[in-house]
């Protein structure tokens, strides 16, 4: 997924250290912001799978 705004994005993983959960997003649902956030705040962690978590 594209960044559009790296400020954002760095939010996200600054609210997740603080112990704040996804919801604590303050951005409009479906708005670019929220998405740039969210992604900023998932960084790191694994894609979900449609196979499971095995992959089989």
């Amino acid at each position: 997924m594209a960044v559009v705004s790296r400020t954002i994005y760095d939010e996200g993983p600054a609210a997740k250290a603080g112990g704040q959960p996804d919801s604590a997003n303050p951005y409009e649902a479906g708005s670019q912001e929220s998405l740039d956030w969210l992604e900023g705040f998932t960084a790191g962690e694994p894609e979900p799978s449609s196979t499971g978590p095995d992959g089989s």
